[in-house]
């Protein structure tokens, strides 16, 4: 059986084609093939911010080259959504539980994810779970065990703030959070001896050169501080020939010259080579002429990591830090090396998290300190090295090792299923909530009231439906009042508002009714649709904006 879900689309959380290739691009890419590829539904159904995003699913799914129909629909059309789970790339639940009131809180169910935790972006979307409409039957993802227990430790601390700031003690509705890995579509990473021949000959590389390659994002104060690695690989290549690949991208000049400076003082005689890591060519480039992955992360906005699960599914021995995300794909001594990592106590960095809230550092630059406070085992990684370069059995026994561990344990084929199983569990759990109780009728947005209650003070009065309206005395006839509103709809001024009014056609309905005289303004309305009521009542303030009819 099929499970009913929606995806909420927005091209940027999902294409890997823009200058600056983050881990949640890569991850998003990943995740939609994955799901076009492995996913068990009859056809694909995609909330959009605007038309043109519907286009570019549809273009994306298209390149997948699946036959199974794309429905796009706009924030307009959310009533499309009920009764399905809305997937979310991003941990941000509370804006869409806040629109998801339009319909009641049970309407359909929310499923995020988490990608970094360290900005206060998401820190305070997190908070903020607990004072807005989201509910047990929505989800967020949590990409490793350290991500879910920082959430809880962040929820646990707010959740204290609101009992002492209200004074109750009880627990507020959060959503579940459940542990699934980032996944991969291993098959994208199986290259031959032959690859590895012909990319060695492009490159310039020899065929008996040990090459160690770092895959990501070339950042030392947000991504992997290149140091460590530097000094390990040096220290590890001996007489050996070793050549350092980086595959990945900087994001401007004066980084780009910190890593060649490093470079250039730490490795004397390795030849480094730079790969652009946003070129899918440069990529597959990387990955196949490479022996040995390397990957040192010592930064608090890594959570999982999808490079050493890369490395993994092309066949690579990963010496990666013990760290985050990277505990739960790497089997140290099995698919590769953990080194040792080390950071300060708890309690020694609240004047870092004070200068990241009060706005005097710049989230980058709080991402830099505290990775300078984060010590990488830099003897550790030489010897894991060291091992590696010597034994070219040993290199072949743990990729082998790696590449079934990617293939069983991380391919979408196998994570998919996984997302699918949660989705119907959610749904379920909606679905046995009780219709009426708290929480699933519609409400109310404090924040976002309707205009016309939070100003019901500004005009002289509001349009009531036991008020009296008439055609403007300047138009004698329906027919004549009818031409000046097309007349009037042709200025641009007027076209603007357009979402708001009726069509031509109805408002020559209500024209005509009132021809024969005044009439009530309830019994106007009445010539509508239930549904169609309050728009109808609406109007008619704007046909009075527009002179075409006064009130009597």
């Amino acid at each position: 059986m099929s499970v009913q879900s929606t995806i909420y689309f927005h091209p940027e959380a999902y294409t890997i084609s823009g200058p600056q290739l983050m881990g949640r691009n890569a991850a998003g890419n990943s995740f939609l093939k994955g799901y076009v590829s492995h996913s068990k539904s009859p056809s694909f159904a995609a909330l959009v911010e605007q038309p043109a995003h519907g286009a570019d699913l549809i273009a994306l799914v298209g390149g997948f080259n699946d036959p199974r129909p794309v429905k796009a629909y706009a924030w307009g059309a959310i009533e499309q959504v009920r009764g399905s789970t809305l997937y979310l790339p991003m941990p941000d639940l509370s804006e869409f539980a806040w629109r998801r009131e339009h319909l009641g809180s049970s309407a359909f169910s929310l499923c995020g994810i988490t990608h970094t935790t360290a900005s206060a972006g998401v820190m305070d979307a997190i908070c903020a779970w607990l004072s807005s409409p989201v509910q047990a039957w929505d989800a967020v993802i949590c990409t490793s065990q350290v991500v879910k227990q920082t959430i809880e430790l962040v929820l646990a601390e707010q959740l204290e703030f609101l009992r002492r700031r209200f004074a109750f003690s009880g627990d507020i509705a959060s959503p579940q959070l459940p542990v699934i890995p980032l996944g991969i579509n291993a098959k994208d990473f199986v290259f031959t001896d032959a690859d590895k021949k012909l990319s060695r000959q492009t490159l310039g590389i020899s065929d008996d050169a040990v090459v160690i390659l770092f895959a990501g994002r070339l950042s030392f104060h947000a991504k992997a501080h290149p140091l460590a690695m530097y000094q390990a690989i040096k220290r590890a290549a001996k007489d050996k020939q070793v050549v350092l690949i980086e595959c990945g991208w900087f994001a401007n000049e004066h980084i780009e010259q910190a890593f060649q400076d490093a470079f250039n003082l730490v490795c004397p005689g390795i030849k480094r080579i730079v790969l652009d890591g946003r070129q899918i060519q440069d990529r597959k480039l990387a990955w196949s002429s490479a022996d040995i992955f390397c990957s040192l992360s010592d930064n608090f906005q890594e959570t999982f990591g999808l490079t050493p699960l890369e490395a993994m599914a092309a066949g690579l021995p990963v010496v990666v830090s013990d760290w985050n995300g990277y505990r739960d794909t790497v089997r140290d001594g099995i698919d590769g090396y953990r080194v040792p990592t080390c950071q300060p106590p708890p309690g020694m960095g609240e004047d870092l998290a004070f200068r990241h809230a009060a706005n005097i550092d710049t989230y980058d630059v709080y991402c830099g300190l505290t990775s300078q406070l984060v010590a990488v085992d830099i003897a550790a990684t030489e010897r894991a090295l060291t091992g590696l370069i010597d034994n070219p059995a040993l290199r072949k026994q743990m990729g082998n090792a790696g590449q079934f561990r990617a293939r069983q344990d991380f391919d979408w084929a196998v994570i998919i299923p996984r997302y699918e199983a949660l989705w119907a569990e959610l749904n379920a759990l909606r679905a046995s909530h009780e219709a009426g109780k708290e929480g699933g009728m519609p409400h109310k947005r404090p924040m976002r009231l309707d205009p016309f209650t939070l100003f019901e003070s500004y005009p002289t009065r509001t349009l009531r439906a036991q008020d009296l309206v008439m055609l403007s005395p300047h138009y004698f006839s329906a027919q004549s009042a009818y031409q000046r509103l097309l007349e009037l709809r042709a200025l641009k001024m007027v076209q603007f508002g357009e979402f708001a009014q009726l069509s031509s056609a109805d408002c020559n309905t209500i024209f005509q009714f009132l021809e024969g005289g005044a009439k009530l303004v309830g019994q106007i309305v009445a010539l509508g649709s239930p549904e169609m009521r309050m728009r109808i009542h609406r109007a008619l303030v704007w046909l009075m904006k527009l002179g075409l009819i006064q009130l009597s």
